[in-house]
């Protein structure tokens, strides 16, 4: 032992008593009462072979584990067939994980694995507390040496600690944070399981600016920088701070139990007059964020941004006739509507916008002269691809240049236009008020980040014809049934977009109350009011 440390020997305890190493008192529990040092193999000049017997195991993993426990990592690393790699690690352990007293109980050995058990004491500026966990080491022959040695691997630390990673103890690198909604009500992953990984990314990103003070935790530092520290024990809470979101609680609560109704659904809800998002949920709750990071195609909901472009052109109006055929062809590709309907030439184009008739919509594309149309309303007048700063991770949506059928397809919301929940509840809100405001889940003065701002604004003349087709497609058009239970000035947008390979279509909705926007996918759903409508009319119902 290192140090001037002395060892006894009492009743088959292995006591470790400290000399002035600096280091703390370490006791070894040793099963069968051996001295822990020796090695039956080092008596004999042979390099012997095979597969280490019963007794080089017991006794190698008793010197090693004595050596660690007692703060003698040189000599721990030794018994090991990786000692350069071993001794940072196993010195690390008193100097970065602060391990100030440690009782290592070793197992019966299984073959050559031997289990055991650490109790110890982490203390760091005046705060201690015990920590227990069990993990398992290998014996091996040394390949050259042909002694008995320890299989190196950083898990012989902690089952958890893998290559490249260390421990550590200290103050935690951001302070805890307690997030609530714009009315200050608490949010919370158990309650709102949605939020847990929104809540994550907050706590990363604004932890330092909410005002709380870093707890003292021992945890795990991967060796990368990939991925977020591993918390193993915490031996003081910090302060929290407080970080204010745009969410709000009862929006949140019911979007929650909306999504829950179907395997794979998403709902975002957006206020139209500031950008600010009330709610966001997913089924299932934890890992990917699909109602902001989602990209699929949005089916019919997409035909706002269409309406819009069409009207700003002056090639229809709300109550203007418009052709509705079962099915047209347009540069060798076939579209047609739902079920193959069609309506009465003298049909307006609110009644083909509330039925949500495909072909009135791809008969007017080369009256557009132009395939860029959609694309440039998306960008210039929705935000659409224009780098949003919401606050955490988030995607803007995108509707790509494209010619002939594939741009035909874009007015309908297939082909590659890529979007998501956020996405489209933020069109909904941008029709609503003919701006477009970015959403944002915590509020731009919290870290004074640049938002997205389009070129331009909706004349308003074309905002009210817009409003009043999805007032009618909420009143007596596809989204009435969902809408039904909605008070307040409503609208809609349905929507089903077909997947190649998927029997059953994408189910999306949009809609809006009063001041505020909301929008849904559920996965395989069908028919967008059957699924995701009543989705979203939830939503719009508590946050209104």
């Amino acid at each position: 032992m290192r140090g001037g440390a002395k060892v006894a020997t009492v009743g088959g305890v292995f006591v470790l008593v400290a000399g002035g190493i600096g280091y703390g008192a370490y006791e070894v529990l040793l099963g069968g009462g051996g001295t822990g040092g020796t090695q039956t193999a080092a008596a004999s000049s042979e390099v012997r072979t095979g597969p280490p017997d019963g007794a080089e195991v017991r006794e190698t993993a008793e010197a090693f584990l004595g050596a660690w426990a007692s703060g003698d990592a040189a000599g721990a690393a030794l018994l090991t067939n990786d000692e350069a790699g071993a001794e940072p690690l196993l010195a690390g352990y008193a100097s970065d994980a602060h391990v100030t007293k440690a009782v290592i109980t070793p197992g019966p050995a299984v073959g050559t694995k031997v289990p055991y058990t650490v109790k110890a004491t982490v203390s760091y500026e005046g705060h201690t507390k015990p920590w227990s966990y069990s993990s398992e080491l290998t014996v091996v022959r040394g390949l050259t040496s042909g002694k008995a040695l320890v299989d190196w691997e950083p898990a012989v630390i902690h089952p958890q600690l893998a290559a490249g990673a260390v421990l550590r103890t200290g103050e935690s690198s951001t302070a805890a944070v307690e997030a609530v909604d714009h009315d200050g009500k608490v949010l919370d992953k158990e309650t709102y399981p949605s939020l847990g990984p929104i809540l994550d990314s907050l706590h990363e990103k604004y932890g330092d600016d909410a005002g709380g003070s870093p707890g003292i935790e021992t945890w795990i530092e991967p060796g990368d920088g990939s991925a977020a520290n591993t918390t193993l024990l915490t031996l003081a809470k910090g302060k929290p701070g407080t970080l204010r979101t745009t969410l709000d609680a009862d929006a949140q609560a019911a979007a929650e139990r909306a999504v829950k109704q179907f395997s794979g659904a998403s709902v975002v809800a957006v206020r139209p007059s500031t950008g600010a998002i009330r709610a966001v949920a997913n089924n299932p709750a934890t890992g990917f964020n699909a109602a902001m990071q989602g990209t699929q195609a949005p089916g019919s909901t997409l035909k706002i941004v269409t309406a819009a472009m069409l009207l700003e052109k002056g090639l229809v109006t709300a109550d203007g006739p418009t052709e509705c055929p079962e099915e047209v062809l347009y540069q060798g590709r076939t579209f047609h509507n739902l079920d193959r309907f069609s309506l009465p030439d003298s049909s307006s184009f609110t009644t083909s916008f509330a039925r949500s008739c495909n072909t009135a919509l791809i008969k007017l594309i080369d009256d557009t002269h132009d395939d860029s149309a959609l694309p440039k309303e998306a960008r210039d007048v929705f935000g659409i691809g224009l780098d949003w700063k919401t606050g955490i991770t988030s995607y803007d949506g995108s509707v790509p240049d494209e010619t002939g059928g594939e741009a035909a397809a874009q007015y309908i919301g297939q082909g590659t236009v890529q979007m998501n929940a956020l996405n489209i509840a933020s069109i909904t809100a941008t029709a609503r008020t003919g701006t477009f405001r970015q959403p944002v889940i915590v509020p731009q003065s919290l870290d004074g980040r640049q938002l997205a701002t389009a070129s331009r604004s909706l004349p308003q003349n074309v905002t009210r014809q817009l409003n009043d087709m999805m007032r009618a497609t909420a009143s007596w058009g596809t989204g009435k049934a969902a809408m039904a239970p909605v008070g307040g000035d409503k609208g809609a947008k349905t929507g089903s977009a077909e997947v190649d390979g998927q029997g059953t279509s994408n189910s999306w909705f949009t809609g809006f109350s009063d001041d505020l926007a909301a929008a849904a996918v559920v996965q395989s759903g069908g028919h967008g009011g059957d699924a995701a409508g009543p989705v979203v009319a939830a939503v719009l119902r508590a946050g209104s």
